[in-house]
């Protein structure tokens, strides 16, 4: 669109590269004035079987589908895989998302994992001092609260790590000889899923937002203070005021 010559700041067709902040410029596209999206924030408890994407073209359920209001696009931050339960965040802010996800922030994650069998104290301490997967070794992770069910043949407990590489917690427990029946996440930050009922959503709450924006803001710091809402035309970097451009009004990113 750019390169077409449909976007204008301030009168002036828009090159790429060019920056605009849309409290103060004026962005059209074919004429029509941009306007950045309200930032929305929810929680979701996802359940196994749905999908950490925003479209299938297979037409299987995603956590979008899950979401009761949908006036404005969110995306999830991060994902789930398919079998693993709980907590996930939805926004569209972007600088949020990457001081989430960006191992400079080492936000932690903690699950409660089921795995087959009982574990030794060695096989607990390999996975907390980080199992080598795909030729490196893992970062460092908390477990606690082992807890062991002789006659279902399973053991219960917390982990919490701050690195996540694809299926990493499923691929570490097998590789310690335990593979996992059921993997939840109950926290996310300084967010907790607390009660919320498997399956539905909930917008972030005043106490939980404004600790969210202390850790965008920390991030943002960390990039050199680029809070300052500009945006780059054609840039492949994050808008810095989160959310796309519309015509109206004990990881960092991949599956556990």
């Amino acid at each position: 669109m750019i390169r077409e010559g449909r976007v204008e700041v301030n009168g002036e067709v828009a090159q790429l590269g060019a920056s605009a902040d849309l409290d103060r410029d004026r962005v059209t596209l074919d004429g029509e004035r941009i306007r950045a999206e309200p930032q929305v924030y929810w929680m979701l408890h996802k359940p196994r079987g749905v999908l950490s994407t925003v479209q299938d073209p297979e037409g299987r359920l995603t956590v979008l589908d899950l979401i009761p209001e949908r006036r404005h696009r969110v995306f999830p931050v991060g994902r789930l895989d398919r079998d693993t339960r709980g907590l996930l965040v939805l926004t569209n802010d972007g600088p949020l998302t990457h001081a989430l996800l960006h191992p400079s922030g080492g936000v932690e994650r903690e699950y409660v994992v089921r795995v087959e069998g009982d574990p030794s104290p060695r096989a607990l301490r390999d996975l907390e001092r980080g199992v080598w997967l795909d030729g490196r070794r893992g970062a460092r992770s908390q477990v606690h609260g082992v807890q062991v069910d002789s006659g279902g043949g399973s053991a219960r407990f917390h982990l919490t790590l701050v690195e996540g590489r694809k299926r990493q917690i499923r691929r570490s427990c097998a590789t310690v000889g335990h593979p996992v029946r059921d993997l939840l996440r109950v926290r996310f930050g300084p967010l907790k899923l607390g009660a919320l009922p498997e399956g539905e959503a909930r917008r972030l709450r005043a106490a939980e937002l404004a600790e969210l924006m202390a850790l965008r803001v920390a991030g943002q710091a960390q990039q050199g203070g680029s809070g300052s809402g500009k945006s780059t035309a054609g840039s492949r970097r994050k808008p810095r005021q989160g959310g796309r451009l519309s015509k109206s009004s004990r990881s960092p990113s991949g599956d556990r």
